[in-house]
């Protein structure tokens, strides 16, 4: 509906949109200044309390002869008697309401043919604090927070850039989820601006109930059977602005601590934000470690488990690497139930209070471990193995990732169990087609810059560089 003249329409008309009577939190001020009657909407919990009583308190200590010529122009009569920096003007009763339910204050005047919306939003937050799973050792010790302006406040500090372009949706028909792209004019590729954009503003959904991987999987094409993320997350602000000024596009959502940055590819991962707080080759050294890492995780059980199915290939100085007997249980058998419990242990660590955390993962992990070897139901080494996979997996801090890195062991560990030594290629093969054929958000390999080869932008990633 549309806003009109008559007052009491407007109000009538804004009360059934807002529902007023039905929500104790909305809450509703009205005074008589001069001849006309004003009022203001509001949202407890959300608006500045002291905002809202400045402006009430600011009609009222208004001298007459002020009120006595008070202007029928909206524009006007916001210039003269809203004392508040940010207002807009709308004449629609479902934009009023909305700018209400986000937070704002809406303003009705007697005479007016539309409202004045009034930012003087407070959102809950809590203190600007050091992510838990994103930790340095020096430089500063900030992250994001659940709100986000003052997210977009903490990249401002650090990239005082004109071009830094900040761009604001709302996706969600119920939930009006606020969404804002991030990048840098001139160093953002533009193809990827304007396609990501494009998707975000075609996005239909009725709400984003679980933040930024609802937006995620709104963003990216269901992909049953490929378990690599095609996103990476940040909580801290200077690996976002060192990301922006590389290049990268952020998506920052409203209730969120994580940014998301786009395009992301697998090398990509290699990349930590403690790199940038070290000397260039102590940086290099740590992206190297990485790599080996990645490599390790994926592929030393199931290269130990191939070298126990043909002993005889092996050299005799490696042949201590053999196990000397058989147990009733298979290797492989034994790998997937030491997967198993390592997840059971991951699991049940998350709904143990912290206090107890650190205790109960060390009694876990050393109970069952020594109790399952010394009553004959695994190899030492199976468990060994399995414990150097479980911590290598924490060398770099995506979680995804740490899954996708983990069936494709298991994949492996299968096939070469079943197929030997061709049943191990197979599954090795299939794995790196599936990395090759993989497209990022913005439809680049997935393998950038390795597939198709840029030496200079894998130099970037493979040797540290300090940050523009």
């Amino acid at each position: 509906m549309t806003l009109t003249d008559d007052y009491a329409a407007n109000k009538a008309a804004m009360d059934r949109e807002l529902r007023m009577g039905e929500a104790f939190d909305i809450l509703f001020r009205e005074i008589t200044l001069g001849e006309k009657r004003v009022c203001l909407y509001f949202l407890d919990g959300l608006a500045k309390d002291a905002a809202g009583s400045a402006i009430v308190s600011f009609w009222l200590q208004r001298k007459p002869e002020e009120v006595a010529a008070i202007p029928t122009d909206t524009a006007a009569f916001a210039r003269r008697f809203i004392p508040h920096a940010e207002t807009r003007i709308s004449g629609e009763t479902a934009t009023l309401a909305q700018a209400v339910l986000s937070g704002q204050a809406v303003c009705l005047a007697q005479g007016l043919t539309q409202g004045i919306i009034c930012d003087i939003r407070q959102y809950p937050q809590r203190n600007v604090q050091e992510p838990e799973n994103d930790k340095v050792l020096s430089g500063p010790h900030e992250g994001f927070t659940e709100a986000l302006t003052q997210n977009t406040a903490l990249l401002r500090r650090r990239i005082r850039e004109r071009r830094l372009t900040m761009r604001r949706t709302m996706i969600g028909e119920e939930s009006q989820t606020d969404v804002v792209m991030c990048y840098i004019d001139g160093m953002a590729d533009e193809r990827i601006v304007k396609d990501l954009w494009k998707r975000l503003q075609a996005i239909k959904t009725p709400a984003l109930t679980l933040g930024q991987q609802s937006l995620l999987e709104e963003l990216v094409p269901k992909q049953r059977w490929n378990p690599f993320p095609k996103v990476r997350y940040t909580e801290r602000p200077d690996a976002a602005a060192a990301s922006l000024l590389e290049g990268s596009v952020l998506i920052l959502t409203d209730n969120t601590p994580n940014a998301m940055l786009v395009p992301t590819g697998f090398l990509d991962f290699l990349q930590n934000t403690n790199d940038y707080y070290f000397p260039p080759i102590v940086g290099t050294y740590l992206r190297w470690i990485r790599l080996i890492l990645f490599a390790l995780t994926v592929l030393l059980p199931p290269v130990w488990l191939l070298i126990n199915k043909y002993p005889e290939y092996l050299p005799e100085q490696l042949q201590f690497v053999v196990l000397n007997k058989q147990l009733s249980l298979p290797v492989f058998v034994q790998f997937l139930i030491v997967e198993l419990v390592i997840d059971a242990l991951r699991l049940a660590g998350l709904n143990t209070p912290s206090s107890l955390g650190n205790a109960f993962a060390v009694v876990g992990a050393l109970v069952l471990g020594e109790s399952a070897v010394e009553a004959g139901w695994f190899h030492a080494e199976v468990v060994l193995y399995m414990a150097f996979v479980a911590i290598a997996n924490f060398a770099q801090p995506s979680f995804e990732l740490g899954y996708a890195l983990k069936l494709c062991r298991v994949l492996l560990l299968v096939a070469t169990a079943i197929g030997g030594v061709w049943g191990f290629a197979a599954a090795l093969i299939a794995e790196l087609l599936l990395l090759g054929y993989t497209k990022t958000i913005s439809g680049q390999s997935y393998l950038y810059p390795l597939v198709p080869f840029n030496a200079k932008a894998l130099g970037a990633i493979l040797f540290q560089c300090k940050p523009q």
